[in-house]
């Protein structure tokens, strides 16, 4: 690398036009030669996939079934809500963050059009009029007038392939953004579907607490009435009293934590916070567990995660990036030229004498630049390395996402099943505490304990549930469900 030299192969003004077709002739000839591209080529990397899941228990989901592509594509539908179906539906037509995903896809399949534009020669028109005065000591004072028009080419040849790997890194990155813009699709209706899942679980909690509320009320009164019988003291009455109260305090946090969540779908839905209010006013039951759960096998997730589909084709641009910098370390050819019409009047430029034309062909070579391009070759390989490791972590990722949400969704059906069995202990045990302290049979402590019992187990009763459900829906994200790629096309056209 060292200085900087350029050699001007021809610059004429007029020549003879069978000269000029031949050097033409010659440096195209030179650029189609040039058929391969320096740097590396770039071979998509074969991930390392286990043959099955660690954590499916056919024990804890005994219904377990290859997926289709429908079934990932709109695994909402299998939660049986027609609800959340609309809203996910919603969400997927008017999300901001799918409006912003696109315009990322269109911006990069701009980016794609301005690097393919360099493989072409550039041509612009041009025309221009001029009149000057001598000075009448040096030129007699003399008026001139210049008229001229013509068109004016130039063409850099992609001898070492450097305008070629631009275009390949361009057309990865498009290929990256479909694959975030999928991506977003898919985070989208999982999102939707969790704080649906949230405002449901919390409204059915909310219940609970009024429930409860409603129960400690009637044993605050049956308290009171014993005292004012003499059979037992104001302590059990503000006991009773405080073990109410208590309940009622949770019922605030309760509503305040559900206008958040519809807030939280509101936004995704790129509406106005309190929209929804209306429709999710009522309070239904959880989205229902479908029997059968459609898990494939790990190779297959990652084929359909786009969030690791994007970091495969962010490795290949940026490899395709690094010979794009070695090719900068190479000459580059370029071939420039104009043809047009000189006159000194307007009505000149008609006559066959005012033809002109010109040609310049020139090399240009880097002998010495303090070693900036290698550096810089070094740095994209640096970078390409960074993207190799990002595509290993995301397979890593996409691989644990899917165990974690197995291993939850089968855990928390067996928590559930748990907590059934003990609020329906909890419930009964309550009842039969109050009806006892009624007959003067227990004290009041126990009576307290009992519907305090009856509140936890209940409320973890109900957010058990709820987790059953958001498991499942992060087992469909970590399958990549959501998008497919009939869908993809239809909706955003290359």
């Amino acid at each position: 690398q060292s200085p900087f030299i350029a050699a001007h192969a021809y610059a004429i003004p007029t020549m003879n036009r069978l000269s000029s077709r031949c050097m033409l002739a010659a440096l195209a000839g030179l650029g189609l030669a040039g058929c391969a591209a320096v740097g590396p080529d770039y071979v998509p990397p074969v991930p390392a996939a286990p043959a099955a899941w660690r954590q499916l228990d056919p024990a804890a989901l005994p219904a377990v079934r290859g997926e289709t592509p429908d079934a990932l594509a709109h695994w909402w539908r299998q939660l049986d809500d027609a609800m959340l179906s609309g809203l996910i539906e919603d969400a997927l037509r008017a999300s901001p963050d799918l409006e912003s995903a696109q315009a990322r896809l269109r911006e990069s399949r701009a980016r794609r059009g301005v690097a393919d534009a360099a493989r072409y020669p550039a041509l612009d028109a041009t025309a221009s009029a001029s009149r000057t005065r001598s000075s009448e000591q040096t030129g007699g004072g003399l008026t001139r007038n210049l008229f001229s028009a013509g068109f004016d080419a130039s063409w850099e040849l992609d001898v070492f392939g450097g305008v070629r790997r631009g275009v390949e890194a361009a057309q990865a990155d498009v290929e990256a953004a479909q694959a975030g813009l999928d991506d977003t699709r898919v985070s989208l209706a999982a999102e939707v579907a969790t704080n649906y899942v949230e405002v449901r679980s919390l409204q059915q909690r909310l219940d609970i607490a009024r429930a409860n509320l409603d129960a400690q009320s009637e044993t605050l009164q049956l308290t009171e009435w014993r005292a004012q019988a003499g059979l037992v003291n104001d302590q059990d009455v503000e006991q009773a009293r405080s073990n109410r109260e208590q309940t009622r305090a949770q019922i605030p946090l309760l509503q305040a934590s559900l206008v958040e969540a519809e807030h939280r779908l509101d936004v995704l839905l790129g509406l106005t916070p309190g929209t929804l209010h209306p429709r999710l006013a009522s309070a239904l039951a959880l989205p229902s567990l479908p029997a059968r759960i459609a898990v494939g096998i790990p190779a297959d997730t990652l084929r359909q995660r786009p969030d690791v589909r994007a970091a495969e084709r962010r490795l290949a641009a940026e490899t395709a990036r690094l010979g794009a910098a070695e090719a900068a370390r190479y000459p580059s050819f370029s071939l420039s030229g104009s043809i047009g019409l000189d006159a000194l009047t307007l009505g000149g430029l008609g006559n066959g004498g005012a033809a002109a034309s010109s040609l310049l062909a020139g090399i240009t070579a880097p002998l010495f630049d303090g070693g900036r391009l290698r550096a810089q070759a070094e740095a994209q390989d640096a970078v390409r390395a960074q993207a190799a490791v990002a595509y290993r972590q995301a397979v890593l990722a996409a691989l644990q996402d899917a165990e974690n949400a197995l291993s939850a969704l089968a855990r928390s059906r067996e928590r559930e099943q748990a907590l059934a069995a003990a609020a329906t202990a909890a419930r009964n045990a309550a009842d039969l505490a109050r009806q006892r302290y009624g007959a003067g049979l227990i004290d009041f402590q126990s009576v307290l304990d009992t519907e305090r019992t009856r509140l936890s187990v209940e409320d973890g009763l109900a957010s058990a549930r709820a987790d059953g459900v958001q498991a499942l829906v992060r087992l469909y994200k970590a399958l990549g469900g959501g998008w497919s790629p009939q869908a993809a096309s239809a909706k955003d056209p290359a």
